[in-house]
């Protein structure tokens, strides 16, 4: 940008109010996908699932999560952005009081599962809107309210989770007409589920949308109406430029390379998402109030120890937006990456010290302030560097030829990680901590040695200057 610009980077009211609303499916996503973390030990004993069953009653909406993300984009393209939006509020609308009301384990794993529709659809549709209806000047910071919102997303989930368990005594007892807590956690997510719905009623149809059907007058008022000081006609031959160069892309767009069937870029970014992943992030927003009960905490103390951590992966998630544009992707990848390697590490030695087996483990000494605090350093770290820009790095090494198909494949491999983790961790966890810890630990020091060979700097580049940095030596630069 030049100086030039600053001074008119003035964003406007309603270009404000549009962002925020269409950031609420990164609300739901953040609150859908965190929600059973205080549910998970009340659900295992009121059903009497194994480790393995756990896992996979918590980690089945991540499947649903990946087939929404793979519909989105053709129920978007084919019906419009609203009404993706609308569906997204009545898959999370009947999964809140589905799960809530479930009377098995398998009820339960399907309303999850259509949850994670919710969450797919939201992942994609949230921050396509957003950017299609922001000014180009400002379009940077009103993207950034989609991560924003998932961090606020699973600090309101792990906060009603504490509220509802604190007032019943438990997640396990009876809260509200006799109905168990944990079952309120669930239901609770009805209310997001609603206000998104009702935004979605108020929202105008995205503009690029409306040009790509043809309607371009329709298009023009909504322009007019969100940035009146743009100049409107070129904004709609800047679309249908885009909408050309995008029909030109899959006709001549490949991801297929020598590399393993992929181009070297397309596994590039699979990497970081599966790094992104693999760390083990997830597992302390699914399982971090099980996790404080094993080494001594009651669920009370366990609760509010996991929406402190929520908040703190907000504010977290501000610095990284505020330094980005500023000190770079890779001094932060890589700095973050250290910081989850010795604060995994810290965690694993810390459970090497632990006393019993099972839930009955405690921690002798200082290992469990020390425990504690490494848990929170790992969020921090994460929260800083990894969790916001894997998300930046995707949107800009791709080709534009392949950009979106290939983003797509990176998504997919994210969400089938996560899984992988959120899966595997119950059953991990009862075999050893210390081991499952150390394997985290181990993915986190891999991620600093992926970013410092095979990740450039890509700060203050045209997405077409960004992309070159990725072909390989010798190859043909021709599109």
């Amino acid at each position: 940008m030049t100086k030039n610009d600053q001074p008119a980077a003035k964003i406007p009211g309603r270009v404000i109010w549009l962002a925020v609303a269409g950031a609420v499916g990164g609300f739901l996503f953040g609150f859908d996908s965190s929600v059973v973390n205080g549910a998970v030990d009340a659900i295992k004993g009121q059903f009497g699932l194994s480790e393995a069953v756990t896992g996979f009653a918590v980690a089945v909406a991540l499947l649903g999560c990946a087939v929404g993300a793979y519909l989105a984009g053709r129920i978007a393209d084919r019906y419009g952005r609203i009404p993706a939006m609308k569906i997204g509020a009545l898959l999370f609308l009947v999964s809140a009081f589905g799960a809530g009301f479930a009377f098995s384990v398998w009820d339960l794993v399907f309303w999850r599962l259509v949850g994670g529709l919710g969450i797919g659809l939201a992942s994609v549709i949230a921050p396509a809107y957003i950017s299609e209806i922001s000014p180009r000047r400002v379009r940077g910071r009103l993207a950034s309210l989609q991560q924003l919102a998932i961090t606020t997303g699973i600090f309101a989930a792990l906060l009603s989770d504490a509220v509802f368990a604190n007032s019943a005594g438990g997640a396990g007892h009876p809260l509200y007409f006799g109905v168990e807590a944990w079952r309120w956690m669930f239901v609770a997510g009805a209310v997001p589920a609603i206000v998104y719905g009702w935004i979605a009623f108020t929202l105008p149809e995205s503009p690029r949308f409306l040009v790509f059907k043809g309607k371009e007058e329709e298009a023009r008022k909504v322009f007019q109406s969100i940035a009146p000081e743009e100049d409107t006609d070129r904004s709609l031959r800047d679309i249908k430029t885009a909408i050309d160069e995008d029909a030109l892309s899959g006709k001549k767009g490949s991801l297929r390379g020598k590399a393993l069937g992929l181009q070297p870029v397309v596994w590039i970014g699979i990497i970081l998402s599966v790094l992104q992943q693999f760390v083990g992030i997830n597992v302390i927003f699914y399982y971090s109030t099980t996790l404080w009960k094993a080494v001594g905490f009651q669920e009370k103390d366990s609760l509010t120890i996991s929406v402190a951590t929520a908040i703190t992966n907000i504010l977290v998630t501000l610095v990284a937006i505020a330094l980005v544009d500023r000190v770079g992707r890779r001094p932060i990848l890589l700095t973050g990456s250290i910081g989850m390697a010795v604060s995994l590490a810290t965690m694993a030695v810390a459970f090497s010290s632990a006393t019993g087996s099972g839930s009955d483990i405690t921690l002798p000494g200082a290992w469990g302030p020390a425990a504690l605090v490494a848990a929170n350093v790992f969020v921090i770290s994460f929260g800083a560097s990894w969790g916001p820009l894997v998300w930046v790095l995707l949107g800009e090494i791709f080709p534009s030829r392949i950009r979106a198909r290939a983003l797509g494949l990176a998504a997919a491999a994210q969400w089938i990680a996560n899984f992988a983790i959120t899966l595997s961790f119950p059953v991990m966890a009862a075999a050893s901590l210390p081991l499952t810890y150390a394997m985290y630990a181990a993915f986190a020091a891999a991620s600093f040695f992926f970013v410092m060979f095979k990740v450039p700097e890509t700060n203050g580049m045209a997405l077409e200057q960004a992309e070159t940095l990725f072909v390989p030596k010798g190859s043909s630069k021709k599109k």
